[in-house]
């Protein structure tokens, strides 16, 4: 079953990655966007499956995107995974505090981000 996944990092080397990562390995749909901004906007117009969303991004953030997703009763049910490099155990739990599906580390591994994402969504 194909999937359809909206990535939102502010980042090109990161968007281009990801996105080809989850489409040659796993045949998913991707729409990328390049702040949490176009990423409510595209949320709401696409109806991903999943948001693979960086926590680092200037402007509108990551927790406070995924804050604003959830007010929207049109994003409100999206899975979100949180990606980020802040490893440190306080970060980590004030992330999984929010209410996301999971926090992924980058760097991650474009061989396996498919995989990670299906564990943690239950689509395998």
């Amino acid at each position: 079953m194909s999937r359809r996944i909206l990535i939102i990092d502010d980042e090109d080397d990161i968007r281009q990655v990801a996105a080809l990562s989850l489409e040659t390995i796993a045949g998913w749909d991707v729409i990328v966007a390049n702040s949490g901004a176009q990423g409510l906007e595209r949320a709401a117009e696409h109806q991903p499956d999943a948001i693979l969303l960086d926590v680092m991004m200037p402007g509108m953030d990551g927790p406070t995107t995924f804050r604003e997703l959830r007010k929207n009763p049109a994003t409100a049910k999206i899975p979100v995974l949180l990606l980020t490099a802040k490893v440190q155990g306080p970060d980590q739990r004030r992330f999984a505090d929010l209410g996301v599906e999971a926090v992924l580390l980058k760097p991650f591994d474009p061989l396996t981000l498919a995989s990670q994402m299906a564990k943690v969504l239950g689509w395998e």
